[in-house]
């Protein structure tokens, strides 16, 4: 199923319980599609939250409202039924927004073009956290939800744990040749994975965040900006070529290309909520939806179990006490929490 967009999106994003699809675009458009079985998608919403490009699109609240996030700094809230602004924060951030991601069910995320991550509870209506730890965008965000913190990666080329209990950087890594774009959890919370501009992917193992423990680089040397964890041993990759791939991890091996979608970057993956959808986004101004099952025919031999080295098991942190000790010149940390962010904190005052 191929949806025609009509410019370049920038994020896409899933309802939680139905067969919807959103998008949002350069121009600051938010879409919103109904999708079905016979291949059939009913644009049901088109509305502009932002006057700036819209980068991030979440649905939050039950799949009731749609948070986006842009560079004029604001996150705003779009009720999906009408289409109209419940919510809007102007300032939720010092610098352009580059993305936006679930934590749970009550919690997101947002992380900047200045290198800082803020999260926020909805029930409270409040940013809880802040984090002011790369020098570059926030390419990425992911929650380890057993330990309580996000896992982030920065154009800056580093890759940092945050506690969210605590309010502080737990440990940041060393600087890697290359922008990092994308993050994921896998081997049951042992083993982090990192995508980087060349191509390769950088795994970590959890506890030990200084220096990677491997490198996989088949998929070098077109950038890939793009994962999708498909389960605890497998990923989907989407690179810069337009190449869609399910790639193994521990054992490090490319399974198979599965789908191509145009010639252009695919900038986002995600799934539907009952998975059985993979879509798409790209630079040929298209949301293309995929069988998933079709397009896993042939790459679902059984994963090969690999031996973990002894550290994969250790529950230990490498905790970096003072992460600016990694580079001179680092942004000093906000260690407050949401209550000094300001009129930001009433963010979904209105809904």
């Amino acid at each position: 199923m191929e949806i025609e967009l009509g410019k370049v999106p920038f994020d896409l994003d899933f309802h939680p319980s139905d067969n919807l699809v959103a998008s949002c675009l350069i121009t600051g458009d938010l879409l919103l599609y109904r999708y079905s079985d016979n291949g059939n998608a009913e644009r049901l919403l088109n509305v502009r939250p932002h006057e700036d490009s819209s980068r991030a699109a979440r649905f939050v609240d039950g799949g009731k409202v749609i948070l986006t996030g842009s560079p004029d700094h604001s996150i705003v809230a779009t009720d999906v039924e009408t289409g109209s602004i419940v919510a809007r924060v102007e300032n939720a951030h010092e610098a352009a927004i580059n993305r936006l991601v679930n934590l749970t069910e009550c919690t997101v995320a947002t992380g900047d073009d200045d290198g800082c991550v803020k999260v926020w509870d909805v029930r409270q209506h409040s940013c809880c956290n802040s984090f002011n730890v790369h020098e570059e965008y926030i390419s990425d965000i992911t929650f380890a939800s057993d330990s309580k913190k996000i896992v982030v990666t920065s154009g800056d080329g580093t890759l940092s744990v945050c506690n969210i209990r605590s309010n502080k950087v737990q440990t940041r890594s060393e600087f890697s040749e290359d922008e990092l774009l994308s993050v994921v959890i896998l081997k049951n919370g042992r083993k982090v994975v990192c995508s980087a501009q060349t191509g390769t992917l950088l795994l970590y193992s959890w506890g030990f965040f200084k220096d990677c423990s491997d490198r996989f680089v088949d998929l070098s040397p077109n950038s890939v900006d793009t994962m999708l964890k498909l389960d605890e041993d497998r990923i989907i990759t989407g690179s810069e070529n337009g190449m869609i791939n399910l790639v193994g991890i521990l054992p490090n091996r490319i399974i198979q290309p599965i789908a191509e979608h145009s010639e252009y970057p695919v900038e986002g993956l995600a799934f539907s909520h009952d998975r059985k959808y993979l879509g798409s986004i790209s630079h040929d101004q298209t949301l293309k939806l995929w069988d998933l099952e079709d397009l896993l025919q042939g790459g679902a031999e059984t994963t090969e179990v690999a031996q973990e080295d002894s550290s994969s098991d250790s529950d230990g942190m490498d905790v970096d006490m003072d992460p600016q000790a990694t580079k001179k010149g680092t942004k000093k940390k906000n260690s407050g929490t949401g209550n000094g962010v300001g009129h930001a904190n009433n963010f979904f005052a209105d809904m």
